[in-house]
């Protein structure tokens, strides 16, 4: 067999400069940013190849500078560059299909980011375009309000419309609007499909969000320590995934409105004394009859959600969710409370216990008392669709085997039981008698599965992992 021909270079290059432009492009788009644009520094070869990029992030965080000024003008004077096209001769002019700004609310320089993107993001080739606005730190500027922050922001959204009409993705942190703002950013981001809100409220504090957005394109909403009296849905049509976290407010956090197309919900919350569990009927409606997933998060305190007296009136709401979650009951809880939603949903599939024994997490002050949640489901309850259990932070005791054993039995198309323990990164807990690898040898699991199926004629699959 003949040898390859030998690989011919230019002078003064290298094997991986000699490769054509849409390779390197394709190395460098999977560089951070700042690396590429020093690749590019760093020769003539490559010098133009930042200007070719059709993926871009910029973060003010990767900028350097003794003051917020500095800093801004070197993240703006970024921006407009490689925005500016290469000085190179190209056969077409490029096209960048995404473009994420992380930057901070500095007033003297947010209309000069809005102008600086507007010439690109207008030709209507950019498919994913996204801000977000972070709070700089203390040592690099006087406190700001989030009121004063707020209206900033509203001012920056009337100032660069065009902006504004392309963004897909907006992430706000820690600032305050009054409550005829948001009808009127909703409406200016006309291609707008994700919203993320971080520690922001309204004024008054005492007002509820609401978001009445009938034409709106949003997808994805997410709320993260928001000091909202209540988010309010009233009409978000195209809505498919929600995430609500650690809210200020008393309970119900939520309430849904005409959302026809919701699938994936996330609830997650440490529980405070002021803050009474609330049933789901308060939240979901017959416009959530879509729902497939949900996710309640309990942060290991008080259980701030009550199985409803009645769970079958919950059956239309919940008629097509396939996935549950439970995820961090402290475990001196009783379980048999998460079985309403066996009754609930006649649809379910899989059902996911997160039990959690830790010292990590710790408490405060304000947190609402543990207590054991009591509730019984019906003597003639059968499911015929759950296929999955899933317990991580199982532990040998009677109160989670009686468990197991009752979702066994009224459960009759369970096929697998997946058992496991939990491990906390943080404090290096575990759940010291649940069955774990190292821990755990075979008798010690025919024993688990003895006590689990005696007396059943269960063909349950059971593993424990």
């Amino acid at each position: 067999m003949e040898s390859p021909p030998p690989f011919k270079l230019g002078q003064g290059q290298d094997r991986i400069s000699a490769l054509p432009d849409d390779l390197l492009l394709g190395i460098l788009e999977r560089l951070d940013l700042r690396e590429a644009v020093r690749a590019g520094a760093v020769s003539t070869r490559w010098r133009h190849l930042p200007h070719q990029l059709q993926r871009l992030h910029l973060n003010v965080g990767d900028f350097q500078g003794a003051t917020l000024l500095e800093i801004s003008d070197a993240f703006v004077g970024a921006t407009r560059r490689l925005l500016s096209g290469c000085n190179c001769d190209c056969k077409s002019r490029r096209a960048i299909k995404t473009l994420c700004l992380t930057f901070y609310l500095s007033a003297p320089h947010l209309s000069s980011i809005g102008h600086a993107i507007e010439d690109t993001v207008s030709r209507g080739e950019t498919e994913r375009f996204e801000f977000e606005l972070i709070r700089p730190s203390p040592d690099l500027i006087q406190a700001v309000s989030r009121t004063e922050s707020g209206k900033h922001f509203m001012s920056f959204s009337r100032d660069c419309p065009v902006a504004f009409r392309w963004l897909t993705g907006l992430s706000l942190t820690s600032l305050k609007f009054r409550d005829y703002d948001f009808p009127s950013l909703i409406g200016a981001c006309d291609k707008l499909k994700s919203l993320s809100l971080r520690s922001c409220g309204l004024v008054p504090r005492s007002a509820a969000l609401k978001i009445d957005a009938p034409n709106s394109t949003i997808t994805e909403l997410v709320f993260i320590r928001c000091k909202f009296s209540q988010i309010d849905l009233v009409s978000v049509p195209k809505l498919t995934q929600l995430r609500c976290h650690r809210w200020r407010s008393k309970n119900p956090p939520l309430r849904f409105g005409y959302v026809p197309e919701l699938q994936t919900v996330h609830i997650a919350c440490r529980a405070r004394t002021w803050q009474p569990p609330f049933a789901l009927s308060a939240c979901f409606s017959m416009n959530t009859r879509n729902l497939s997933k949900l996710c309640l998060n309990f942060g290991c305190q008080m259980i701030w959600i009550r199985p409803e007296q009645h769970p079958k009136q919950l059956t239309a709401i919940f008629s097509n969710l396939t996935d549950m979650t439970f995820w961090n009951i402290f475990p001196e809880c009783d379980l048999s409370w998460t079985l309403f939603i066996l009754e609930a949903a006649p649809a379910l599939q899989k059902l996911i216990l997160n039990r959690t024994r830790h010292s990590c997490g710790g408490t405060s002050k304000d947190s609402a008392q543990k207590t054991n949640v009591v509730w019984e489901p019906s003597k003639d309850l059968k499911h015929l669709e759950l296929k999955l259990l899933v317990m991580i932070g199982f532990e040998e005791e009677d109160k989670v085997t009686n468990y197991i054993r009752i979702v066994m039995e009224r459960a009759v198309g369970l096929k697998r039981i997946t058992l496991g323990s939990h491990t906390c990164k943080e404090c290096n807990a575990i759940n010291l008698e649940s069955p774990t690898t190292s821990q755990t040898d075979d008798a010690c699991k025919h024993r688990i599965k003895e006590q689990l199926t005696r007396g059943s004629s269960s063909t349950v699959d059971i593993i424990i992992c």
